[in-house]
This record gives structure tokens, C-alpha cells and sequence, in this order.
């Protein structure tokens, strides 16, 4: 057998480390050209009257999007009550009671398929269980999509965490007489709870910019909220209506709330970020 010379393996090595820095420039090149373009176009609309005012009729400036951000919020906090204790569930049977399992297996498969299904499939799943059986759109059913698009996030990351928790521990902790519940809740979850945090804010950040599910479900309103029953403003949609409106100061609103979702979600992947390194260290 041949041995490849070493000057050989050395073009090689530069040439896929030349690659390599090249793709991550690129990405790093149109990550910082469209924070540039959304922060020069959205900076001039956010101010106190765009958190706090309704919005205005078409044609008319002014309003805010006080009623989008706070349909927004209610219906993340409704699919983080909803998607993450499930997914936590999940991911506790997968590493905990169900790993060598058939059952397990299948379980996981169906984790990692819900992970790959476009969001918009999720919405007309939920549109034709939530919406079409009661004849109207709902905060409720949009807080149920992004608790489907939740929950493998979840699921994934509890598993992975709980996976990397030594089994001595486990059996230190079944050794003083815990039940596998205890062990698991007050024990197993306070060593991988980094991990745990740190997968509930990606999956926060990962619904935080969904449109497609809310048009099936929450679909928008001009009006702030006054149950979970009915159509529901949100920032993600208005966005969508406000960019392809005629009107200029739409227009700009809309770029004012991209700039807000965006910082949101830069947010929540930085806090997630400096939380597993706090871990670190």
C-alpha cells in the first residue's frame, strides 16, 4: 500500500480549512448584512407608542402593536405550558425508562420525524382539529401549533442531557431508597438542569418567528385581546400583512417588529449560549 506523501495531506488539509473558513464567513457575512438592514429599517418605528398603541386603520399613521406583542406573548407562554412539560416527559421516558426499548425506539423516531415536518403542516394539522370543528380561528390553537413545534425540541434535549448524566449517580441515588420518579425529578433534572434551560430557550427562539401555523390558527386582529377563543393578534402575521400592505407607514411598522422579533430571538440564543458556558466553567 501506497503512503500518500505529506505534502499531499497538507494541500488537502488547507484546502478543506480554506472551505471550511469560507462557509463560516459567508454565513457570518448575510447573518450581519440582514441585521444591518433590519436594524437601519426598523430602529425609527420602535418607540413607546409602538408597544403600547392598537394599530391604525389603512391609510392612516401612527398606532402601534401593542395588541401583536401581547397576543404573542400569551400564546408562547401557552405553548411553553403546554410543550414543555410534555416534551420533558418524552425525554425522560426516552432516557430513563424506555431506552432499550421497542416502544422507545418508535417514540424516538416519531421525536425526530415531529423535528423535520414544516410548521405549516403542523398549522393545517391543528386548523382542521382546533379550528374547522368550532368554527373559528383561536389564540388557543395557535398556542397549541407552537407547542407541537415545541415539543421535540424538548423531548430531543431532555433526552440528550439526562444521557449524560453518570449512572453512578443514578445508582447512588436508587441506592438510598428513591423510587425512580424522586431520583429522576430531584436528582437526575437538578445535575442536567444547564441543559434543560438551555433547551427550553432554543425552543422558545424556535417559535418565536413562526408565521405559517398562525395563519392556519390564531390567523390576526386589529383589536387587543379579550379571550383565547377567538382570532388573535400576533406579531409574526402582522408582519406578513403590514410588508405587503400599499401603505408606507405599514411598511416601516412591519420592519419595527422584525427588528423586535429578531432581538428576541438573538437574545434567547445568546442567554442559552452564556448559560451552558456559565456550566462550563
Amino acid at each position: 500500500m501506497t503512503r500518500r506523501s505529506d505534502k499531499g495531506r497538507k494541500l488537502l488539509d488547507f484546502a478543506v480549512k480554506a472551505i471550511s473558513l469560507c462557509a463560516a464567513l459567508l454565513g457570518i457575512f448575510f447573518l450581519s448584512w440582514i441585521l444591518f438592514v433590519v436594524i437601519q429599517r426598523g430602529i425609527a418605528a420602535v418607540n413607546w407608542q409602538f408597544f403600547t398603541k392598537l394599530p391604525t386603520p389603512p391609510g392612516m399613521e401612527g398606532g402601534g402593536l401593542g395588541n401583536a406583542i401581547l397576543g404573542t406573548m400569551l400564546m408562547t407562554a401557552l405553548a411553553v405550558l403546554i410543550g414543555v412539560p410534555a416534551g420533558m416527559m418524552a425525554g425522560v421516558y426516552l432516557a430513563e425508562f424506555g431506552k432499550h426499548t421497542r416502544l422507545g425506539a418508535w417514540v424516538r423516531f416519531t421525536v425526530n420525524v415531529l423535528m423535520g415536518i414544516p410548521s405549516i403542516i403542523i398549522g393545517l394539522f391543528v386548523y382542521s382539529l382546533l379550528v374547522l370543528p368550532f368554527g373559528n380561528f383561536s389564540g388557543l390553537a395557535g398556542g397549541v401549533s407552537l407547542a407541537i413545534l415545541m415539543f421535540p425540541v424538548v423531548a430531543r434535549t431532555t433526552e440528550d442531557m439526562l444521557s449524560m448524566v453518570p449512572n453512578a449517580l443514578r445508582e447512588a441515588a436508587l441506592a438510598i431508597g428513591n423510587p425512580r420518579w424522586m431520583a429522576t425529578l430531584s436528582i437526575l433534572f437538578r445535575a442536567a438542569k444547564t441543559g434543560l434551560i438551555t433547551g427550553v430557550l432554543l425552543s422558545v427562539a424556535r417559535v418565536s418567528g413562526e408565521t405559517a401555523p398562525l395563519l392556519f390558527t390564531a390567523l390576526n386582529s386589529p383589536y387587543m385581546m379579550k379571550s383565547l377563543r377567538e382570532p388573535l393578534a400576533n406579531m409574526t402575521v402582522t408582519i406578513y400583512q403590514y410588508a405587503m400592505s400599499p401603505y408606507d407607514d405599514w411598511n416601516r411598522i412591519a420592519w419595527g417588529a422584525s427588528l423586535v422579533i429578531m432581538i428576541t430571538v438573538l437574545l434567547l440564543n445568546l442567554t442559552a449560549r452564556l448559560v451552558v458556558g456559565g456550566k462550563k466553567k
